[in-house]
């Protein structure tokens, strides 16, 4: 009897080892490594207007809420394909984390690039009309700050290449936004800079080749030039598209996803929101 309770014993030692040092599950893509308690989801299309252009995005809220309960809330805009299930599942999980979320529709109601051909014809007309690439953000933004729940003085943008651009324009367009940040964005000016009042967080991919080192050397001159509340971290090893895993994992090709920079950006996204949203 004595031996089979050592033998009990030193199983449950074993186990209890395996539980301690056994490796962990892998996070899955594109997800930080620390979130809040989940809520449960209420998401839906919405539809607003940016002059006369009619838009379609996503919004996704905490389904169970009080009445006068108010929240931060996250504008997202997508690459340059445009708004995709991707975007819709990001803002799901914004919400299902305490914000109010909308991914943003740039292109219009039913303009969803099929390819790299088309993307390029709709993201280059905006780059070359900043003044209405500014007018759909801004139209983004009139619209959340209508939506019922949204503390209006709680509001940041984020977006990922063409959409990293946008939200630096929205910034540079004195948007009364809390912070904006940008995931491998391109960085260059496209219009004036009329005084950027939110906080500024760029993640960029240290060697991508697509944003000029000349480009990042202006951005930080004019943060400095107009004494902006700025970070910008560079992630080693990383080009563009760093947190797409659909960009494949070849460097050489300009665009390719990294885990590592992925998971680091996102972390670094979240602890932004923590300071700029704290009351």
């Amino acid at each position: 009897m004595q031996k089979l309770l050592a033998t009990f014993a030193l199983m449950a030692v074993a186990a209890a080892l395996f539980v301690a040092f056994a490796p962990k599950a892998p996070e899955a893509q594109s997800a930080p490594a620390t979130e809040p308690a989940k809520e449960e989801v209420a998401s839906t299309a919405v539809e607003y207007k940016a002059g006369d252009a009619g838009m379609e995005g996503w919004l996704a809220r905490p389904a169970n809420r009080m009445k006068g309960q108010t929240w931060p809330a996250v504008l997202l805009v997508p690459d340059w394909m445009g708004l995709k299930q991707w975007d819709k599942d990001q803002c799901d999980r914004f919400a299902s984390m305490g914000y109010i979320a909308l991914a943003v529709d740039m292109y219009g109601k039913g303009v969803r690039p099929a390819n790299a051909t088309e993307a390029r014809a709709q993201a280059g007309g905006l780059y070359g009309k900043p003044d209405v690439l500014r007018e759909r953000i801004t139209a983004a933004l009139t619209y959340m700050q209508q939506v019922d729940g949204v503390d209006t003085s709680r509001i940041a943008a984020i977006g990922f290449c063409f959409g990293g651009t946008t939200v630096l324009e929205l910034a540079r367009s004195g948007a009364e936004v809390a912070g904006v940040v940008s995931f491998h964005g391109g960085l260059k000016a496209l219009g004036e800079n009329k005084g950027i009042k939110a906080k500024v967080l760029v993640l960029h991919g240290a060697d991508d080749p697509m944003v000029p080192p000349a480009d990042v050397s202006a951005l930080m001159d004019e943060m400095r030039t107009g004494k902006v509340d700025w970070y910008f971290t560079a992630y080693g090893n990383s080009v563009h598209s760093f947190t797409n895993p659909n960009a494949g994992s070849d460097n050489s090709k300009g665009s390719a996803y990294n885990a590592k920079a992925d998971a680091r950006s996102w972390e670094a996204c979240h602890d932004f929101f923590r300071e700029i949203f704290a009351k």
